[in-house]
């Protein structure tokens, strides 16, 4: 008896962005040949996703860079998507990045391990003193729009922006940064920076169990039941973790940076990931 049509994926991608230290359209061209084994795949810049997504069984959305880049071509796609019920790895429900940074002020108030983090002037009082500070758009990615205050000019920054729209962090000592990458909260590997001034510069990491702990910690918060989540934390001076991004919506992977056992491992892993969302 002939199998069925194989499902199809509409990959959103942008093949051309310009990321500092990486080359996205590497990872996702490599992606794209492996998915091919099991699904039919097409590709599409992230602003042609809304017009293209009916035809397809899923969408994939991965290496499709900021999205305040495109913001109305982004609320166009997620509004279109809901209405055809299109499924989409990720799901839009995610909490993280997905849905702008304003996770890192809940995350703070509620004391979650996190870099302390507000988003108005009112609340400068609530952070630790520090030589300097970060303040950046709370829809920003990819360090568009970040910069750096001292102390004496903090309130005065912060307060010509308007209500809600930066977040405002101190600037940590930190020994190295570390990304824990989850499949459906399956962890899959950890890659750390050694060297701070080097961020892409990344080496395979064996995380402790309570390194790991920490990292399940976020993604169960997230509550996302399939996709792939990237939790980026920094090891602070004095040893522990602190949460600096979770990214739930097109993180970038390294595949490049993980052997071939573990590369097979995570795409054998997505495939039935994305299988089990078409379910």
């Amino acid at each position: 008896m002939p199998a069925g049509p194989r499902p199809s994926v509409l990959f959103v991608t942008d093949l051309a962005y310009p990321a500092r230290g990486r080359r996205y359209c590497d990872e996702d061209i490599f992606l794209t040949s492996r998915l091919r084994e099991e699904f039919d795949v097409a590709l599409c810049h992230p602003r042609d996703a809304a017009a293209l997504l009916d035809g397809f069984d899923a969408v994939v959305v991965r290496n499709s860079g900021p999205v305040l880049h495109y913001q109305e071509a982004y609320d166009a796609f997620c509004a279109r998507a809901r209405e055809r019920k299109v499924p989409v790895y990720n799901p839009l429900t995610g909490r993280g990045d997905m849905a702008g940074k304003q996770y890192l002020v809940d995350l703070s108030a509620a004391e979650y391990p996190v870099i302390a983090t507000v988003d108005r002037a009112g609340d400068l009082g609530l952070l630790p003193g520090a030589a300097e500070y970060v303040i950046k758009p709370k829809l920003g990615a990819d360090s568009v729009g970040l910069r750096f205050v001292r102390p004496d000019a903090l309130a005065a920054e912060v307060g010509a922006e308007p209500d809600g729209s930066v977040l405002v962090q101190p600037r940590i000592d930190f020994r190295y940064e570390v990304s824990f990458f989850f499949i459906d909260r399956d962890f899959q590997y950890a890659l750390h920076a050694p060297h701070p001034e080097q961020r892409w510069v990344l080496e395979p990491y064996e995380p402790t169990t309570a390194d790991l702990d920490f990292a399940r910690r976020f993604v169960e918060w997230n509550d996302l039941a399939h996709g792939i989540q990237r939790v980026d934390a920094c090891r602070t001076a004095d040893g522990d973790l602190l949460l600096v991004e979770l990214e739930d919506l097109n993180p970038y992977l390294s595949l490049d940076r993980v052997t071939d056992e573990v590369r097979e491992a995570f795409v054998a892993r997505m495939k039935t990931s994305v299988r089990a969302l078409l379910r």
